[in-house]
């Protein structure tokens, strides 16, 4: 065969060639991103509030949505399901879940007697945590996700399930840590101050503003 017929039949072709391949291209470009397992702990008080503003930012692709706040928490379940019934009008496949777990300290509770009860909610915690297995952790301050987060630490440890732990400071915390960001500040994959005071004061927290 002739070289110039080789090229024409070489230009009749390729477009029969590139089509394919542009298509799974495309097809490829527009996929999804894979939805994350969520694990939002939350908190009475403000905690609940601020946290669900955190979340509201937060696309589809988080989902299924877990949460988990204190057995003696009775406001946050209210909150929580009225948020997720509101974005389920913009997201028709929104998925949560709903989880207690004892109090790991209440207020004014003694050091001593918080260890015994910290560590019974660990306990506690450790068996949700397997069964929900998230692939990332959202947490901004309550006692209770102090055990949430230990016990995701313990499963990575143990190569069952890495999760990827999120700590927000709460607003409220102009120049001070609380109890629960001290402890998580050495655990937390990233941690987040909305003051620059805290920002000087623990050089590994990250300053974004006021994201609240």
């Amino acid at each position: 065969m002739e070289p110039l017929l080789l090229v024409a039949l070489f230009l009749l072709l390729l477009p029969l060639l590139l089509v394919p391949l542009a298509l799974l291209a495309r097809r490829r470009g527009g996929r999804r991103t894979p939805p994350l397992s969520l694990l939002v702990v939350a908190g009475s008080g403000g905690h609940t509030t601020e946290i669900l503003r955190l979340l509201s930012c937060l696309s589809e692709s988080y989902s299924p949505r877990h949460y988990i706040f204190a057995d003696s928490d009775k406001m946050s379940e209210a909150k929580i399901r009225s948020f997720e019934q509101k974005r389920a009008e913009t997201f028709s496949n929104s998925q949560f879940t709903l989880d207690r777990i004892p109090r790991s300290r209440e207020v004014r509770q003694s050091w001593t007697s918080s260890v015994v009860t910290t560590l019974y909610s660990i306990l506690y915690s450790l068996p949700l945590t397997y069964k929900l297995k998230p692939d990332l952790i959202l947490c901004n301050g309550p006692g209770t996700c102090v055990p949430v987060c230990i016990s995701a630490l313990l499963l990575g440890l143990l190569g069952i399930k890495r999760a990827i732990i999120v700590y927000v400071e709460s607003i409220c915390r102009v120049e001070t840590l609380s109890l629960s960001g001290k402890i998580l500040y050495y655990f937390s994959d990233y941690f987040i101050v909305q003051w620059p005071d805290l920002k000087e004061k623990y050089p590994k927290s990250v300053y974004l503003g006021r994201i609240v």
